[in-house]
């Protein structure tokens, strides 16, 4: 899901086609960078969008669910999730099927030693100690996107436990495989996880539980 030449700059209220074996992933800057403000575009991104999937210039009432995911009543045959760092923006739509994305920017400082070994798998928290320290931030920030994603998709959040869900990491850092989460959370084989760069700088990932689909990456134009 790198940006390409085939990335969209659509006008809207026309979204392109989003059929039942696609995942359109928007990616929008918004130009901000206070995080009030950030939060608001986030808001009118998502209500713009909505809309243009909907075809109604109106933007449909969002509700949350029990552990705060967004949802349109309105519109019971879409599921979306969205995610901002700095000033980006990612929004994930698709047809009957939960999903979750998340994105960080990549100099977001975190105390990563006592994050993870408070929240993270014992497994998890020893790969991230053999990484060398000038690579442990960045691929601490990759699994956290990772587990961000699968707890969205999930719809319940950091509540459900960080270290319930746990990644195999290659030498590098990069994320490797799902390798086990808990029993409710169904089969490893069971996920489809795709990272991804948004802008550089920036790294992500979207989850779902189910078939894989061709996920189309696209740009908003403010």
């Amino acid at each position: 899901m790198r940006s390409t030449d085939a990335d969209a700059f659509l006008p809207l209220p026309a979204p392109p086609l989003l059929d039942r074996e696609a995942i359109h992933v928007w990616i929008h800057d918004t130009g901000e960078t206070r995080p009030r403000a950030v939060r608001d575009a986030a808001r009118a991104t998502l209500d713009r969008l909505l809309g243009g999937y909907a075809g109604d210039d109106r933007a449909p009432v969002i509700e949350t669910g029990a552990h705060g995911k967004p949802f349109a009543p309105a519109l019971p045959w879409l599921d979306f999730n969205l995610s901002h760092a700095g000033p980006y923006v990612a929004i994930a739509f698709a047809r009957g099927q939960p999903l979750g994305i998340d994105i960080e920017p990549l100099d977001r400082r975190v105390a990563v030693d006592g994050v993870a070994a408070r929240f993270f798998g014992a497994a998890e928290t020893a790969a991230l100690d053999r990484i060398e320290p000038g690579a442990r931030q960045p691929a601490f920030l990759r699994l956290w996107t990772h587990k961000e994603a699968v707890l969205k998709a999930l719809g319940d959040g950091l509540g459900f436990g960080l270290d319930r869900i746990e990644f195999d990491l290659a030498d590098d850092g990069h994320v490797a495989r799902l390798g086990r989460l808990a029993a409710e959370a169904g089969h490893p084989s069971d996920w489809q996880l795709r990272p991804f760069e948004p802008v550089p700088g920036v790294v992500g990932c979207l989850a779902w539980r189910g078939a894989p689909r061709v996920v189309q990456p696209l740009r908003l134009v403010s």
